[in-house]
């Protein structure tokens, strides 16, 4: 385990009177319950003094930027004293090299942390006040490293860096396809280039050698010495880059075995064993680069053009010149150029790019336009649309919510290039585990040096047999065997519309056998109606719905949306006044004031407590029988007489039976209900979609308590909508939030988040997770198994030409091996 860092992060509270509101106390929840997060607490040193979040955590576990993203979904935002980058960088050759610049970078003064992946994927956390964007990115040219734009579609990335430094923007996505090009004097594949030359050079010299005895001995070396030059270049490169660190990785083991050969006068051997090595790096380069190219393809999704109506006529502009508010005009079969919301036309919407919905959804024109400018993100799904998704037969017209690089594709984008940075376990225990194993195959060559001393051998076979041992000891396939499988696992599901956060929640998805859901939106469609409308005696139903109405429609919850939308509805023409000081009461109600006196709403059971009188003898019992007959109970009272009851109930989703079965056949044991709603309510909706445990009558804090039950039994995922379960989806070991293309909040709350409001996506992703850590263990399996067999082969003779054979062999199995994953099919659609 590494060293624990403590972090005081200063925050500004947006809108909010002082840092003990329940946002502060929300993110203060989350954090604490999130793997690797050690305590979280609130600093308030003096009036003159901004409030910090201190955190402990180990960042071998959680990554700051992790942290971040916790931190600004809830409501505060990190000050100016702490930058983050997501560069994509040219000349990243390896895994090992990766590692090398890794190291480099966190060597450097102010740097916090910084991860490094092998498709070109530079993530770094930096103090502001020690060193600055454009230091850091000296420092990457400075080691033959080019950052490359990253815009177009991912625009700048202007939420992830809080440093104001204009270097530190993400830049042009289109272009990220370079990144796996780790460039040269011949272009993006040189190294391949040079290994076959390495390789051309040894067949002439070796030729040469064997069939031309009368041609003086120095021409066949002479060629040789031409494939050592070309073949150890890149190896010589990284072989001193990592002595400067006082590193002994891979490349300075091969680089010695091949001086060794040389020294022996086994040039042949000698070159071949840098034939081998650097066109396996080559190979390895080329099949890496399919997995990345799967995710940049994402990237050419969003079209770099928009049909723009503006002063009466339609123009085309770059999407990065689109504004809030701007019509775009979109054409029969044309992508969609921006997030945003139907003005005009239906139209039905390929949205497989960004949800990886099979079938094309009909989408129509809002209600009420001016209602959802002011709420966009309300808008339902029937009008809600997307960046890079497809459209149908109709011409359509729509108005942008986001700009560009806000944009729900923008953003997978963005979470995806830092995925690839942030390291799995089993990556971290490799890790670990070379740390160890490389010096000691160093000092088990020196050993084998001595080994004349105990049996009668020439010092030539002794020094040979230890620069084989070199050779077959070198844990190359380790080193690729984890990330090359997590890359390739993030890009299948990036392609099916779920977004996966790294290599953690991956591989912890696929050894999950309990998983927790919410019950509105999750199990159910999250559109509840009402179905009963009780009034107190004296009260007409039009009294009823009017102040339901009216304070209802200043909450976003789902209930609050329903009583708002059905109760309008009731009510035909008749005139709704304006509520005001709407105050949450989180779990049980909500209050406002309507025509001078206070309106509360909420469950039977806010009402009698923390100061709010208990409910009458006729309301009591109306509730009652609400709740025996199943439906989710809400009272209405006003000043201080009842008004009457709403009962409202939650449609199942059709999907849902057939989902919870498909994670049964996938091996997850054990599926509880968790739900604010009443223990009757619960049950209900338990039974028509098949799970046998319904947990009812939860508070927030109550939903926490069960997945911490839950999690101390065996590691349990919390599927929710990424809001309102966020304290309960971060003491999971992973969160999945549902429909999280419409939801900033869930995107960056969640550590998987499913594009598409559709749960059958569930055993899509469980599916690929289990997997993806199937191909993990065998990757790591084949990778030592070839140096468990290697090690002890060379040690009784065998020689460093069918040793890097085997090598090098093993390196390409777990690279394809990996790859498999992206022909991965999702069997439950």
């Amino acid at each position: 385990m590494t060293d624990k860092l403590r972090l005081d992060i200063p925050i500004v509270l947006p809108g909010i009177p002082d840092a003990s509101d329940a946002c502060v106390e929300r993110l203060l929840v989350e954090l604490k319950g999130r793997e690797g997060v050690v305590a979280a607490h609130l600093k308030i040193e003096g009036a003159d003094v901004s409030p910090q979040i201190c955190v402990h955590y180990d960042p071998a576990t959680i990554s700051l930027s992790r942290i971040r993203e916790l931190v600004t979904s809830t409501g505060a935002v990190i000050t100016s004293r702490f930058g983050h980058l997501l560069w994509q960088v040219k000349g990243i050759r390896h895994p090992r090299h990766a590692r090398t610049i890794e190291g480099e970078i966190k060597s450097l003064p102010g740097v916090i942390e910084a991860e490094v992946s092998s498709t070109g994927v530079v993530r770094v956390e930096f103090n502001n006040d020690q060193i600055s964007a454009a230091k850091i990115e000296q420092a990457l040219v400075q080691r033959a490293l080019a950052p490359l734009d990253v815009g177009g579609a991912a625009d700048t990335h202007r939420d992830h860096q809080h440093g104001g430094n204009d270097q530190a923007h993400a830049h042009e996505q289109g272009k990220e396809h370079e990144a796996h090009e780790h460039g040269g004097i011949l272009g993006p594949n040189t190294e391949l280039i040079f290994s076959l030359i390495c390789g051309a050079f040894l067949g002439v010299g070796f030729v040469v050698e064997k069939f031309l005895g009368a041609v003086p001995a120095w021409v066949p070396i002479f060629f040789f010495v031409g494939a050592y030059l070309f073949g150890g270049f890149y190896t010589v490169r990284e072989a001193i880059e990592n002595l400067r660190l006082r590193k002994f990785e891979i490349d300075t083991l091969m680089l010695v075995a091949a001086a060794g050969a040389a020294a022996l006068g086994a040039w042949a051997e000698g070159a071949l064993l840098l034939f081998l090595f650097s066109l396996g790096h080559g190979l390895e380069h080329y099949a890496m680069g399919r997995a990345k190219r799967a995710i940049e393809a994402l990237a050419a999704l969003a079209p770099a053009t928009a049909s723009v109506r503006r002063g009466g006529e339609i123009r085309d502009v770059p999407v990065e010149e689109l504004q809030v508010g701007d019509v775009v005009v979109v054409r029969p079969n044309e992508r969609l150029p921006a997030d945003g919301f139907l003005t005009q036309g239906t139209s039905a919407i390929n949205q497989a790019p960004v949800t990886g919905e099979s079938i094309p959804v009909d989408k129509e024109p809002v209600d009420d336009i001016s209602e959802a400018r002011r709420r966009p993100d309300a808008v339902g799904a029937a009008s809600r649309v997307f960046a890079g998704t497809i459209n149908g037969a109709g011409a359509i017209e729509v108005e942008v919510t986001r700009l560009s690089g806000d944009s729900a594709l923008a953003k997978v984008i963005r979470m995806v290039n830092e995925a690839e940075a942030q390291k799995s376990p089993t990556q971290r225990f490799t890790e670990r585990f070379e740390r160890i194993f490389v010096p000691a195959v160093l000092v088990l060559a020196v050993l084998l040096l001595f080994a004349g001393l105990i049996i009668d051998e020439p010092f030539s076979a002794t020094f040979y047999r230890a620069m084989a041992v070199l050779v077959a000891a070198s844990p190359c396939a380790l080193a690729i065997a984890t990330p090359s499988a997590v890359l390739s696992g993030v890009a299948r599901a990036a392609r099916g519309g779920v977004l996966i956060k790294g290599g953690a929640p991956l591989e912890n998805l696929g050894s999950l056998k309990a998983i927790a859901f919410d019950k509105t939106g999750t199990l159910t469609e999250g559109r509840p109606r009402i179905t009963d409308v009780i009034v107190s005696e004296g009260v007409t139903e039009t009294d009823l719905l009017v102040a339901a109405v009216a304070v209802e429609s200043l909450s976003d919850h789902p209930l609050a949306a329903a009583i708002a939308r059905d109760g309008r509805e009731r009510l035909k023409d008749a005139a709704i006044p304006e509520a005001t000081q709407l105050q949450s009461l989180i779990g049980r109600g909500v209050k406002a004031v309507l025509n001078g006196e206070t309106v509360w709403i909420g469950k039977p059971d806010m009402f009698g407590a923390e100061g709010i009188p208990p409910l009458s003898e006729a309301m009591t019992s109306a509730a009652q029988r609400l709740r025996a007959e199943g439906r989710t109970t809400m009272i209405v009272r006003q000043g201080s007489r009842d008004l009457g009851a709403i009962g409202l109930m939650d449609t199942p989703r059709t999907s849902a039976r057939a989902a919870l079965q498909a994670l049964r056949d996938l091996g997850i044991s054990r599926m509880v209900m968790i739900s604010g709603d009443h223990q009757r309510a619960a049950e209900a909706v338990a039974k028509d979609v098949g799970i046998d445990e319904a947990w009812g009558d939860l508070m927030p804090e109550d939903k926490v308590d069960a997945i911490k039950r839950l999690r101390a039994e065996s590691k349990v995922a919390m599927v929710g909508d990424g809001v309102n379960d966020a304290p309960a989806m971060a003491n999971a070991t992973v969160g999945i939030a549902m429909g999280a293309a419409g939801s900033d909040v869930a995107l960056e709350t969640a550590d998987v988040a499913l594009m598409a409001d559709d749960l059958q996506h569930l055993p899509f992703v469980v599916g690929l997770s289990r997997h993806t850590r199937a191909i993990i263990l065998q990757n790591v399996y084949i990778s030592l198994g070839v140096v468990a067999f290697l090690l002890p082969a060379t040690i009784l003779g065998l020689g460093i030409g069918p040793a890097v054979a085997m090598h090098e062999g093993s390196t390409l199995i777990v690279v394809f091996n990996a790859l498999r994953l992206l022909a991965y099919r999702d069997k439950f659609k």
